[in-house]
């Protein structure tokens, strides 16, 4: 009885397999197809050196550079690239951006049919929608594999590059929950404990030239345009470094979240009601591998070169709050924190993240990862006020739903969904 029990659970494994590697190479099929050709022969119109239609007033800010806490006038900045990274709580930063970008009516530069610019392939300009040689954009923010000469086709000269790095043995960890089944050769990790299986011995896992290989090492140093599977010592990891740190204004840590935005609200000299903020897209903490010391350190090791860049960018960052001024960074912190809670009171039902399957609205759920109900959301409050109704529901709105209410035709990334759904994905 119990061999043939066995023998039924492996054939039905084996189907499950089968049909998964039949729609999953469906689907890379139809994101092959969906991709525009590259139109190598586009002429290099030049961009406007500024695409800002109607600059705001200038204002006065305590600028960090100011002498004795003087006020100094500035305009806030509307021409923005942001470098979406993976697992950085980048979600959340694209719910400021699309608010922004709403409130002040720029002009976004979206990808089409879906929600990133054909990742993992290179930016190329003639993934944005609507493009044309000379044309203005004035934010863009989705997921790319960053190709800053073909960015720079697109958005003006005075545009603020911007970005968020995370302590890469966490983002791993999340990373390797989230993509991990899009990894065929993890589907051969045994054990319960897939996550400690792969960091014993990364190598047996892992192939450089693999499908979707990229997601479990040096996600981020892709994610910038670089080469992951250098040695963390080769001098193009080096020179990798020093081009992002010469490019980006700003490069911010997952890690001090409220200090990142307040110095993004100094750089970009906006208001701090621009900045307020949910956290989106986050996990249920029962689903988060706590690493141990061990594992921490095999994590770091096998991600040395976002090791080598987090670090990197912990000190410019540090060096930054410090000219900010440490006691008035933590006075704008405190103040951030008591208006984010005091919009959690107005917005969100028991003023807290629940369940994915506790959501009462479908235009509030976030997208999952396969096989998964980890990430979290909220409930609008009933009865919101008409002052704040508008604002709370913005604020509360997953990223994909967003992109849908901007214009976005996300063909392919709801056709996926709903495959999903058929299968209980």
């Amino acid at each position: 009885m119990m061999v043939g029990k066995q023998g039924k659970q492996w054939k039905s494994g084996c189907k499950g397999l089968i049909l998964g590697t039949l729609l999953t190479s469906c689907m890379i099929l139809f994101y092959c197809l969906s991709a525009p050709e590259v139109q190598f022969s586009l002429p290099d119109v030049p961009v406007p050196y500024s695409c800002s239609h109607h600059p705001a007033p200038a204002h006065p800010v305590a600028a960090s550079n100011s002498v004795h806490g003087q006020e100094q006038h500035c305009t806030p900045k509307v021409d923005i690239m942001f470098l979406k990274t993976h697992k950085t709580a980048s979600s959340t930063i694209l719910n400021i951006l699309f608010r922004f970008g709403e409130k002040q009516r720029l002009k976004f530069a979206f990808p089409s049919s879906r929600n990133d610019f054909f990742y993992p392939s290179p930016f190329h300009r003639s993934q944005v929608k609507d493009y044309r040689p000379g044309v203005c954009f004035n934010i863009m923010c989705n997921h790319m594999r960053l190709n800053e000469a073909e960015v720079a086709k697109v958005l003006p000269a005075d545009t603020s590059y911007i970005t968020i790095l995370r302590d890469p043995a966490e983002l791993f960890e999340s990373s390797f929950h989230y993509f991990g089944r899009l990894v065929p050769l993890t589907w051969k990790i045994s054990g319960e404990d897939k996550l400690a299986e792969f960091l014993r011995e990364p190598e047996v896992y892992y192939d450089p030239d693999g499908f979707n290989s990229f997601y479990l090492k040096n996600l981020l140093f892709f994610d910038f345009g670089q080469d992951n599977n250098l040695p963390a010592d080769d001098p193009r990891v080096d020179e990798g470094i020093r081009a992002i740190t010469q490019r980006f204004e700003l490069v911010m840590l997952v890690e001090h979240f409220e200090e990142s935005l307040i110095l993004l609200k100094d750089a970009l000299c906006w208001d701090l009601e621009d900045l307020l903020f949910f956290k989106l897209n986050a996990r249920k903490g029962s689903t988060v591998s706590k690493l141990t010391p061990e594992l921490r350190a095999k994590a770091l090791e096998w991600n040395s070169i976002d090791w080598k860049l987090y670090q990197h960018f912990n000190t410019t960052f540090w060096q930054k709050v410090e000219a900010y001024g440490l006691e008035r960074m933590a006075k704008d912190v405190a103040e951030l924190q008591r208006r984010n809670a005091e919009m959690a009171t107005i917005c969100i039902e028991d003023g807290h993240a629940v369940d994915a399957g506790s959501i009462h609205e479908t235009a509030m759920k976030p997208w999952q990862p396969i096989g998964e109900r980890s990430i979290m959301g909220y409930n609008l409050k009933k009865n919101v006020d008409k002052a704040h109704r508008k604002l709370c529901r913005k604020m509360l709105t997953p990223e994909l739903q967003y992109l849908t209410d901007l214009g976005v035709n996300l063909w392919i990334t709801k056709l996926w969904g709903h495959v999903r759904d058929i299968l209980h994905w």
